[in-house]
């Protein structure tokens, strides 16, 4: 280990007579950084003073931070935090999504640049940081390195500190506030900030069952440093209306080459509620399409667009399960008349096939979603006015989901059934969507408006400066 020397110099044993005893404290130095141990009797002192002899004697490097020789150091001394965070990556890959893959490589680049014994100064900071989260935590291309990343990458296992260093609380704050913020010392976004304290989480909890670290160091519940509280509640503003919907998808139909495959794609999202990775996998064959009435979608793929670089077969795209569900589930979810025809439509106009993708990209593979996002953008730029086009009001394609699992819980579909054709449990439904349920105040004010009322007690003013009735006055205090 680089951290480790054989410059070992022992000291005369301080002894320190006190009010509540004596002490004995073995002084030694390790390359010139100063240690000590104490202890309350001399014979125990002098054991482990002896024990230190004889390890130098035998030519045992010592370690500069604990100051320990070689065969008495723990794991946490024995392997850096670099090092550790490497073995985790290779033993969490084939377990994890690859977006969870970015999200890992992203957390563990902001932890291992806030433990380093010194800043990489005499590297570019983006070079540093790419080199960390494309290369070294991305088993897939970790041996395709190019040199000048090779080079910082060594620069790095030399430098990061051992794990260890998490037993010090000085570090843990520096992972931290590495974690809430972003590069120019701003605070990230709550929901960035508390995935990667999640993750890095699970990363300490393993090094735990290694028997790497004695306990998990990260805060919890209210404790100081603990993750910031985030809200999954669905912006009211960001939900469409009918109108706003129509003149976005007619501007997007009117648009030339397959544009009428988008407008059915984003008809699909709004009618059924379809997460764009679901939309994107759906095929012919997926869908029941009457010639009237309502039809059926069924839902059993996700193909979420992650980059090339993190999927195990080097496609755009990932072929997942549905979320939240098991391995080969399938969800139906009903499909609106008006749906039912454009969906007909489009089938007879690019005459597509059972096997086929509904929404295919202009080469005939998945739809990117690059194309999808930059054509719904261009819509809300030449459709909203100025002061909607800079709210938050449909400026994700996900807001379009938002608004037809809304739509459905405010007009008494049974929050059960929403998450059923939705694919949410209930629970994270209702916290996802109850800012936005509205229509039902005055119903539900009217079922509480007799029961709450107190029998025989009089309606007091509240206003301030209102006069009060005689007599509320007469039994408000004693008689005179």
């Amino acid at each position: 280990m680089t951290n480790r020397s054989y410059k070992v110099r022992f000291y005369k044993t301080e002894v320190y007579k006190g009010k509540r005893g004596t002490t004995h404290t073995v002084r030694w130095s390790v390359d010139g950084r100063r240690h000590g141990e104490t202890f309350k009797k001399s014979a125990l002192a002098e054991s482990f003073r002896a024990t230190l002899l004889v390890a130098a004697n035998n030519g045992e490097p010592f370690d500069r931070d604990t100051g320990r020789p070689a065969s008495h150091a723990a794991l946490s001394t024995e392997i850096t935090w670099y090092e550790f965070a490497l073995q985790y990556v290779d033993m969490k890959w084939s377990r994890i999504s690859a977006n969870n893959r970015i999200s890992t490589a992203k957390a563990l680049t902001k932890a291992t640049l806030a433990l380093l014994r010194t800043e990489p100064v005499q590297y570019e900071g983006v070079d540093v940081r790419k080199a960390l989260r494309e290369y070294a935590f991305n088993k897939n291309r970790r041996d395709e390195a190019p040199p000048e990343y090779r080079a910082i990458l060594a620069w790095i296992r030399r430098n990061s500190l051992p794990m260890s260093a998490w037993e010090d609380t000085k570090h843990v704050d520096a992972v931290l506030h590495a974690l809430d913020t972003v590069l120019d010392g701003t605070p990230a976004a709550a929901s960035s900030a508390k995935r990667y304290r999640r993750i890095l989480n699970v990363v300490l909890r393993h090094a735990v069952r290694q028997n790497v670290l004695r306990a998990n160091p990260m805060p919890k519940g209210k404790e100081e440093n603990a993750a910031p509280k985030t809200s999954g509640a669905v912006d009211k503003r960001s939900l469409l209306n009918p109108h706003q919907v129509a003149a976005l998808l007619i501007w997007i139909a009117a648009r030339p080459r397959t544009d009428h495959r988008l407008t059915v794609f984003f008809a699909t999202l709004y009618y059924a509620g379809l997460r764009p990775e679901e939309a994107v996998a759906l095929r012919v064959e997926d869908t029941v399409l009457p010639v009237a009435g309502w039809g059926e979608l069924r839902v059993h793929t996700a193909e979420p667009e992650v980059g090339s670089h993190w999927t195990d077969d080097g496609e755009v795209h990932e072929t997942r399960n549905l979320k939240g569900r098991a391995s080969g589930d399938t969800r139906t979810v009903p499909v609106h008349p008006d749906l039912v025809a454009s969906l007909r439509d489009l089938i007879a106009r690019d005459q597509l096939k059972p096997g086929d993708l509904l929404f295919p990209g202009e080469k005939g593979g998945l739809l990117a979603g690059s194309v999808y996002r930059r054509i719904w953008t261009k819509a809300r730029k030449a459709v909203l006015p100025e002061h909607e086009y800079d709210s938050p009001v449909g400026k994700r394609v996900y807001d379009l989901r938002h608004t037809c699992l809304t739509t459905w819980l405010n007009n008494g579909i049974p929050p059960a059934q929403v998450a059923d054709w939705a694919g949410n449990s209930v629970p994270v439904l209702l916290s996802t969507y109850a800012r936005c349920i509205t229509g039902q105040i005055a119903e539900l004010q009217q079922r509480i408006e007799g029961p709450q009322s107190l029998p025989g007690m009089p309606m007091l003013p509240v206003a301030a400066g209102l006069p009060r009735p005689r007599s509320a006055a007469r039994s408000a205090g004693p008689t005179r």
